[in-house]
């Protein structure tokens, strides 16, 4: 019995083929790599909780010609899935959560949000494997932390995932990835892949953003616990609703390294040049202005910026949950609002669901914009959340959570602004742990 025991040990620690099994490649979108070894079954699961939600605001202004804001009570119906499935080749992943808000003082707020995460790992040969992501949804209002979830074995944060959203209106978003990997020996291994994305708002105030982006790296490992490596990114984003466009180039150097069994670090640094083509409104002279009647005009401006590129990651992985905390400073698309920024972002989360009859998880994130674009100003964010469920009886949990946004411009006054949301109520899902909330 001891020896099928070790026997079984060694079989699901041993990597497929010469599929690689050193510390996540942070570059490479991977999350740390001890979170896919247990085997995580598809667990389907139901919520209905009472809210309040506080800063519901349309794209709209009110008779003063304020910025339209307004709190309300609700119920809130949710349900999803969340899962991992092995075959000997192949490793599926999936995080689906679906739900309908309903408020009793405002139905104009009334919405349904969905989220989808999908993962998809195939080996084909000892040397060649596809890796494929999937990130997509809607909502109107949008309280998303980037983070780790336990089961997609990609880090969303290396999305083109909309998370700084400042009105309540309908987004529809999908980032799609794809990427051949080539071992070519137990050290090196090389990486071509692409990435396209789009982030649609329904307000036509708003500008929605759409793009592509093309990648290849080499990573050669070292030891067994630390690997380095180079890559090169292309990357273009395009508007809808304003003359406008963004074309990157990036070369950057990685280095990831495995701490311990569960410690994992990673990281990359560079310099990104952002070509830049804008419509931007200036104003005009006031002689020019007083004869044509308009204060400004729109003029298209072009400019190339070299922008220093980093990000970095440690991360503890738990059987059921993992920690972690990153910084990072790169181009973005926007938010729909202020269009290419140069962003900076940190933030800490931290899931588990190791006690008997206890789930708890917790995210904070800040960013710090400089708009590239349309505008030009800083804007940027600081949020949070936590959630805990408590198992009553087997498969019927209470769960409870908060989430806040503090909206901060140095630049724009009216743009600050806090938001909160609370719910409680009750959830099922099937099994002996507890209801677990990403």
């Amino acid at each position: 019995m001891n020896l099928y025991k070790v026997l079984t040990c060694l079989s699901m620690a041993a990597p497929v083929f010469a599929q690689y099994a050193g510390p996540a490649i942070l570059s490479r979108g991977e999350a740390p790599a001890a979170m896919s070894a247990p085997q995580i079954d598809f667990r389907p699961f139901l919520t209905v909780t009472g809210t309040y939600d506080t800063g519901l605001a349309g794209v709209s202004v009110n008779a003063q010609g304020q910025l339209a804001s307004s709190a309300s009570y609700g119920v809130q119906y949710t349900g999803g899935i969340s899962g991992v499935h092995s075959w000997k080749h192949t490793k599926l992943s999936l995080d689906y959560v679906g739900a309908y808000n309903q408020y009793f003082q405002n139905t104009f707020y009334d919405s349904s949000n969905q989220s989808l995460s999908l993962g998809l790992y195939h080996q084909f040969s000892r040397r060649f494997a596809l890796s494929l992501g999937e990130s997509a949804g809607m909502y109107s209002q949008n309280f998303t932390t980037l983070g780790l979830a336990q089961t997609v074995p990609f880090d969303s944060s290396q999305s083109y995932l909309p998370v700084t959203d400042f009105y309540d209106n309908r987004t529809i978003f999908n980032t799609t990835h794809a990427d051949v990997i080539y071992q070519k020996n137990a050290r090196l291994s090389f990486d071509f892949g692409g990435s396209e994305f789009i982030n649609r708002r329904r307000s036509a105030a708003l500008y929605s953003a759409s793009g592509e982006s093309a990648r290849a790296d080499v990573q050669y490992r070292l030891t067994r616990r630390t690997s380095f490596g180079a890559q090169y990114n292309y990357s273009h984003f395009g508007y809808r609703g304003i003359i406008g466009t963004t074309d990157t180039h990036a070369a950057m150097v990685t280095f990831s390294t495995r701490l311990s069994h569960w410690w994992e670090f990673s990281a990359f640094g560079g310099v990104t040049r952002a070509e830049n083509r804008f419509e931007q409104e200036v104003a005009l002279d006031p002689a020019v202005a007083a004869l044509l009647g308009y204060a400004t005009a729109a003029q298209l401006v072009y400019k190339i910026s070299y922008i220093p590129t980093f990000s970095g990651r440690l991360s503890r992985t738990f059987h059921r949950g993992v920690f972690w905390v990153s910084g990072a400073r790169a181009v973005t698309s926007g938010n729909g609002l202020f269009l290419t920024s140069t962003m900076i972002t940190g933030g800490s989360g931290y899931t588990y669901t190791g006690l008997r009859r206890w789930s708890f998880t917790s995210q904070v994130l800040y960013e710090r914009g400089n708009s590239l674009g349309n505008l030009v100003g800083t804007y940027g964010d600081i949020s949070g959340g936590v959630s805990v469920s408590r198992q009553i009886v087997r498969s019927v949990s209470f769960v409870a959570g908060a989430d806040a946004r503090r909206y901060q411009s140095a630049t724009y006054n009216q743009y600050n602004r806090t938001v909160y949301d609370a719910h409680i109520g009750l959830g099922w899902s099937p099994g002996a742990i507890p209801l677990r909330l990403w």
